[in-house]
């Protein structure tokens, strides 16, 4: 039977888990289990027998890891492993009415060196998994454990091209906070999913747990006409004696999948930690012969988004099209912060003031937390304050906790940049951590703002440097941030009339929220050092030639206002707003400026 034909009147029981039962079976943990296709063909054969036997009635083959830059191999070395693994899965099935899926993992976009894999050699691999498994006669197709939809399209689209009844399970792994990897939430999936036609499943596997997974999904809608498949790990996992181990819990298993089953979902079994003893209980509990007529179906009713959105201060008086003013203070690097709340407070008492922006441990170097300092100032002086946040120092658990614990605390302003890297000097004593760049933060943040905080979610911010070269390239970047999420933009320090030019004639065109950055030099020296070392700003030389090498401190500081007040004259009728950033905190610079003005 056609496996669309068996999906319109039964529940479809897959096998569970290949590589942690191969482990129980033998006790080898071994880094990529798919070499036992060669080497020991026996046993995943024994295995893919037992879940047959046990009860299912789809297996996958034993190929999850296999492309070159996991497994490090030729491409001749993994099409051997693959069309082997092929092989043995079809010889379990032959005897039995079984369907066999074509088993395939994400490529990654990493080497082990951590360099960057072109999206056309990821793009390419795929293509040649599945040239490969087209080859040994897949007609199934089951994509597993994926973060995104990035490169879906493509596939799919290749898959169908080359044999058009070919049939495609798409599964992504949650997290326990109901999100991707990736930051991708469980209904930002499934709205990307209904974009790509040649789809004819989808569901989740890995991450999570029945429980976890189970109340993922009864919070989305699935509709009788959809399909949707389940496979769940057995639970969490301890480590016993450097071995990975999960609780056998058959008979708990079996009863969540039950109850997943009686949401609506068509495909049920197993990831890690699954045993042919838990399929055979869901097999039990599910009566795998009852059709759909008989299931227990209640739709999900999704709760209403708010009418009314709260919003910030600051992103009212924005979007109503007033003029904002921003200043940046750079938090310390110490726990001394009392000179630091002080030149904080002396910005609070002007009325001008619509935000403080607290930036993330800029040029890498180590300073108090942003969101911490932020939610301090807010508290204590009652101004708006918004933290810079990187990718930087975190990982995605990292980055969500702090999300969640600036929301806690009040804040609903955030920059998101990718942020500067450790400096060369000091790579072997601290790590870089890029879970994600600017573009996939932003995605996070506004994934967060709809699913967790639709209420009163973030006004999100993002960098804008208009001092660059490839001016065409940033606008490019600057408009993939807005796909992504973004809301306004905030520029690196701008000294050149060409840029004042270009924004004055950029803005006439788009309506896009920019605040200007504004850095008043304090001296010839400091000039001339943000010129040449700091990334992103560039001061022209008749602004740098205004100081003099020996001039006195007030005098030079002035001359740094002056050019402050030039630049501000130049942009502002080009601008939403300016972003001053004090030199060395200096906040009685910023409030000079300002005044003249």
């Amino acid at each position: 039977m056609e496996i669309r034909d068996f999906l319109k009147n039964n529940v479809l029981i897959s096998d569970g888990a290949m590589g942690t039962y191969y482990a129980q079976l033998t006790g080898e943990n071994v880094s990529f289990v798919e070499e036992a296709n060669l080497k020991e063909a026996a046993i995943i054969e024994k295995i893919h027998n037992l879940y047959i036997k046990a009860g299912a009635r789809l297996i996958r083959t034993n190929t999850f890891s296999l492309n070159r830059f996991t497994m490090e191999k030729s491409r001749k070395e993994i099409k051997l492993i693959l069309k082997k693994g092929y092989q043995i899965a079809i010889n379990a099935a032959h005897q039995e009415d079984v369907f066999v899926a074509a088993d395939i993992g994400p490529v990654p976009e990493q080497d082990k060196n951590n360099n960057r894999i072109k999206g056309e050699a990821i793009l390419n691999e795929y293509k040649f998994l599945i040239d490969s498994f087209i080859e040994s006669g897949a007609e199934i197709f089951l994509f597993e454990t994926f973060s995104s939809v990035k490169y879906l399209d493509e596939i799919t689209e290749y898959i169908k091209t080359k044999n058009k009844n070919g049939f495609i399970i798409m599964q992504f792994a949650l997290t326990l906070d109901g999100f991707t990897r990736k930051g991708y939430s469980i209904n930002k999936i499934l709205s990307n999913i209904n974009n790509i036609k040649n789809i004819d499943v989808v569901g989740f596997n890995c991450g999570v747990g029945p429980a976890h997974l189970y109340n993922f999904l009864k919070k989305i809608e699935i509709k009788k006409t959809d399909i949707y498949s389940a496979l769940p790990n057995a639970g969490y996992p301890e480590i016993i004696n450097e071995r990975t181990v999960y609780s056998q819990n058959p008979d708990y298993f079996a009863e969540l999948m039950n109850d997943i089953k009686n949401l609506g979902v068509k495909i049920i079994g197993g990831c890690c930690g699954t045993t042919p003893q838990h399929i055979q209980k869901v097999r039990e509990k599910i009566k795998e012969k009852a059709n759909f007529k008989n299931y227990i179906y209640i739709p999900e009713i999704k709760p209403q988004r708010p009418t009314e959105i709260k919003k910030s201060k600051f992103q009212e008086k924005l979007e109503a099209g007033n003029f904002v003013i921003a200043v940046e203070l750079d938090p310390p690097f110490s726990p001394d912060i009392n000179n630091f709340l002080f030149q904080a407070q002396k910005l609070a008492n002007k009325n001008y003031l619509d935000l403080i922006t607290i930036p993330d441990s800029p040029l890498g170097r180590v300073r108090l937390d942003p969101v911490i300092i932020s939610s301090k100032i807010f508290r204590e002086s009652g101004v708006e304050t918004m933290p810079h946040l990187t990718c930087r120092d975190n990982n995605m658990i990292a980055l969500k906790a702090k999300i969640m614990s600036a929301h806690t605390e009040g804040l609903r302003n955030i920059l998101l940049v990718t942020g500067d890297p450790v400096p060369g000097s000091r790579e072997n004593e601290i790590k870089n951590v890029f879970a994600l760049n600017s573009y996939g933060l932003i995605k996070l943040v506004d994934e967060m703002n709809r699913d967790i905080l639709p209420e009163s979610p973030f006004f999100i911010g993002a960098a804008l440097n208009l001092n660059a070269e490839n001016r065409k390239a940033e606008i490019k970047r600057m408009y993939k941030k807005i796909e992504s999420g973004a809301k306004f933009f905030l520029t690196q320090p701008v000294f050149s009339k060409e840029v004042a030019s270009f924004l004055k004639k950029f803005k006439k065109k788009h309506d896009i929220k920019i605040l200007a950055g504004i850095m008043p030099p304090v001296s010839y020296k400091n000039a001339r050092f943000l010129s040449n070392e700091i990334p992103g700003i560039k001061i022209p030389d008749h602004y740098i030639n205004l100081f003099q090498e020996k001039m006195p401190p007030e005098e030079a500081q002035q001359v740094g206002i002056e050019i402050a007040l030039d630049v501000c004259r130049q942009l502002k009728s080009s601008v939403d707003g300016f972003y001053f950033i004090p030199p060395f905190n200096r906040v009685d610079m910023i409030n000079e400026i300002i005044e003249k003005l």
